[in-house]
């Protein structure tokens, strides 16, 4: 069973980072795609980043390209996006989904983010508020 666990999301001041992290399993860390993805309040969800598993090949959303990092940790089966230089519009609820690297691709993951379901599997999401 795949199992994604959110967290580090909270309250920023622009300019501000912060550091969310997606806990899951081994098996699903060795063999799919994982992504981060937003989604504001009356807007679509937005692809911000995934990551492959076995040459660990990355995408991001243009809006986010040089602002935030996604990285793993084996060792604690974990995979982070590190957000540097928060925005006002950066403010979503960010969730982690995962899909078997047979079935897609980080590119196609992050630019068609229905293209998650079916097959495919979502946490619970982390509230990220930039404001002053």
């Amino acid at each position: 069973q795949v199992q994604l666990v959110e967290s580090g999301g909270g309250l920023v001041q622009p300019g501000g980072s912060l550091r969310l992290s997606c806990e899951t399993s081994k098996f699903v860390l060795e063999d799919y795609v994982i992504g981060w993805f937003r989604q504001a309040p009356g807007k679509e969800r937005e692809g911000i980043s995934c990551i492959s598993p076995s040459d660990q090949r990355t995408h991001y959303g243009v809006s986010v390209q040089g602002r935030f990092t996604i990285s793993r940790d084996n060792a604690k089966n974990t995979v982070y996006l590190q957000m540097n230089s928060l925005k006002p519009e950066d403010t979503a609820v960010y969730y982690c989904a995962a899909k078997s690297s047979v079935m897609t691709t980080a590119e196609e993951m992050c630019d068609v983010p229905d293209s998650v379901s079916p097959m495919g599997y979502w946490g619970q999401g982390t509230q990220v508020t930039v404001s002053s």
